[in-house]
């Protein structure tokens, strides 16, 4: 991409893992990027990480949940950066407990920032997105979709994120706006490291006895899932829409 087909991409969550990791490579395939998350300082290595390297970045404290912060943030990068054309809506949390443990506020928590987030940040994006006749959306789901032990909020969650996508791209098709999905297997980051934790596991055990159960034979890294964004987020992958891709190191049964 030349610096004069520039488009500005927002990726949310950015400041660590998965969101900083496609933040990066969003912006090494010639994008201005904003770097969200709900620590605006917390984004700093994540922008220096992209301005060292010679690209445009910019921090934005925003919590991705809250109507009035979305629309001030995709407001601020608009003016600095320009009209958001790229969105990834990767912003998660982790609440995880067994059903009879599981809080409303568990429960209330990841539902708010994934789907809750999810719907904010694309509402406010898609104007621009329609004003251009030109979108990209991709929302982070995971392979717990599917169902997994002690995650029925964030499994909820991330499954309602897939009917999201394709509902989006058969709404904003129409505009030149592409919506999918990336579900992500098991990815080496502070979240998985936090489960790990939770059942009692020293994160290198549990990495490698979750490596044992992938046709692959290693773990994911947050570049794994940067690489397919990426994909969807190409001007040329215009024709592809509504598709949710597990990136998880074999198929899931």
């Amino acid at each position: 991409m030349s610096t004069t087909e520039q488009r500005v991409a927002i990726v949310t969550g950015a400041a660590r893992g998965i969101g900083a990791a496609t933040a990066v490579r969003l912006a090494a395939e010639g994008h201005a990027v904003a770097v969200l998350d709900l620590d605006e300082s917390a984004c700093a290595q994540t922008v220096a990480t992209i301005t060292e390297h010679g690209g445009t970045a910019l921090a934005v404290g925003c919590d991705v949940s809250d109507s009035a912060q979305v629309e001030a943030a995709v407001a601020r990068v608009t003016q600095e950066l320009g009209a958001p054309l790229v969105l990834v809506n990767n912003a998660g949390v982790l609440r995880d407990n067994l059903l009879f443990k599981m809080s409303d506020d568990d429960w209330d928590t990841v539902m708010n920032v994934h789907l809750r987030g999810a719907f904010l940040m694309s509402r406010a994006c898609q104007k621009h997105m329609v004003d251009a006749g030109y979108g990209r959306i991709v929302n982070l789901s995971s392979s717990s979709a599917l169902g997994n032990r002690g995650q029925v909020n964030y499994a909820a969650a991330k499954a309602g994120m897939q009917g999201f996508t394709k509902t989006l791209a058969k709404e904003l098709g129409k505009f030149g706006i592409t919506a999918n999905a990336v579900a992500p297997g098991f990815i080496a980051t502070d979240m998985t490291a936090a489960t790990a934790e939770r059942v009692g596991m020293g994160f290198d055990d549990f990495k490698a006895a979750a490596a044992t159960q992938i046709p692959v034979q290693r773990v994911g890294a947050p570049e794994d899932i940067a690489n397919a964004v990426a994909f969807f987020t190409d001007e040329k992958a215009g024709f592809v829409s509504g598709q949710v891709l597990y990136v998880a190191g074999g198929p899931l049964n």
